[in-house]
């Protein structure tokens, strides 16, 4: 059984990506979501996975009735009171609506279990590890987490380590976040590094040779990309800013795609900025549309951040898939990205919520085709070489495998 706190999601192919290769290596998977879906588009990737998949109540006013006989059934479980008990100290340190819905969730978890499943996994050590901690107290079935970057970063280290302690194993997608995991665990084996990887058949090598526009020629402009949610954490406002202070003489067309809530305060932003006539906004969209802008672009530009709470990426996708396509990449030294990149050999790096920084970086790279052409080549032989998706499902199927051979 796989928790999830939605599904599908259109940013979340690292993890429809992972479910389909644990299938593919002989798993049989059930699919448990907190949220039902909301993006309007689905990846191809989704509609290859098997598993059935079942809802949990989003809010549990919206099905009462479901939640009342899973708490009336679960009473009579033995891990009933020990469960209520880690409920009154989880509430004595966040009294929150969130608190309450969580363990109702589990309880529906864990009275609508499936006989055949034995296993709990889940992922995102945050809300869905809340649910999977109660529905392991109450039935007692072992469990074990995937972290990713803000639920690690933005959960507190009394949470993270009860459920470090009570889980049977995590594993985490970067070194950092390795690390911080490893020093609230009681039990430091027990934290695993695995990078997640790219599937490259859906990410097959660009043969054609890429344009050589240095932004001197106002009738072929630099042609620049970035991909991901629009969310503070993924510093658009501050590649706008960069863009803006480039100079008058570079010529130059941005374009981003993905959803997000800031983009009612992106767009006017560019607007003042003097910056509209160059930009697209498109939007969401699939795997398969992504990947032909990876090979019309020129660059890509991810500006990360570390927001006021915490939040923050670990090694995002998107960099890793525009790199497998030899796309020049700039980006931001935090979390995992320079385990991925060498500023100057693979990619070109700078500190965060550095505006003037991040323009000098994108004017190098926009006036020096052939820098761009030797950072694209390496950072694709990078992913090639490390970055195989194939290698992390091996890993985590050997994880499962070592645990099922303990008792239980």
């Amino acid at each position: 059984m796989v928790l999830l706190k939605g599904y599908p999601r259109l940013s979340e192919t690292f993890i429809a990506q992972e479910l389909l290769g644990l299938e593919k290596a002989g798993l049989e998977l059930e699919l448990v979501s907190m949220r039902r879906p909301t993006d309007k588009k689905r990846h191809p990737v989704h509609d290859e996975i098997r598993a059935r998949v079942t809802y949990l109540p989003e809010y549990l006013h919206e099905e009462p009735l479901r939640v009342l006989k899973a708490l009336w059934a679960c009473r009579n479980k033995p891990g009933f009171d020990k469960a209520l008990r880690c409920f009154a100290s989880d509430l004595r340190h966040d009294l929150s609506r969130n608190r309450f819905r969580r363990f109702g969730q589990a309880a529906v978890l864990a009275h609508e279990w499936p006989g055949d499943a034995g296993w709990l996994h889940v992922h995102f050590i945050h809300t869905p590890a809340s649910v999977a901690a109660y529905t392991h107290l109450i039935t007692g079935i072992p469990w074990t987490i995937s972290a990713h970057a803000k639920d690690i970063w933005t959960s507190g280290d009394r949470d993270l380590s009860g459920k470090l302690d009570s889980a049977r194993w995590a594993v985490t997608c970067t070194a950092s976040g390795f690390r911080h995991l490893q020093n609230l665990s009681t039990d430091k084996s027990k934290v695993h590094l695995s990078y997640h990887g790219l599937d490259l058949t859906r990410f097959p090598h660009f043969d054609e040779e890429r344009r050589h526009g240095d932004g001197s020629d106002p009738n072929d402009p630099v042609r620049i990309l970035s991909v991901g949610r629009a969310v503070k954490k993924k510093g658009i406002d501050i590649l706008l800013h960069a863009l803006a202070t480039l100079p008058p003489s570079l010529h130059w067309h941005f374009t981003h795609i993905g959803g997000g809530d800031e983009l009612p305060h992106l767009k006017p932003l560019a607007e003042e900025l003097g910056l509209s006539n160059r930009i697209v906004w498109t939007g969401a969209m699939d795997q398969k549309q992504v990947l032909e802008h990876y090979r019309q672009a020129d660059l890509f530009a991810l500006a990360c951040r570390i927001t006021s709470d915490g939040d923050r990426d670990g090694l995002p996708n998107v960099l890793v898939e525009a790199a497998s396509q030899n796309l020049a990449c700039v980006s931001t030294h935090i979390s995992g990205i320079p385990e991925f990149f060498t500023d100057g050999e693979n990619g070109l790096l700078t500190a965060p919520d550095d505006a003037a920084a991040f323009s000098r970086a994108l004017q190098t790279a926009i006036t020096e085709p052939q820098l761009r052409a030797r950072l694209g080549f390496a950072a694709e032989k990078r992913v090639r070489t490390s970055f195989d998706h194939r290698s992390s499902i091996t890993e985590l199927k050997a994880l499962f495998e070592q645990e099922w051979e303990k008792p239980l």
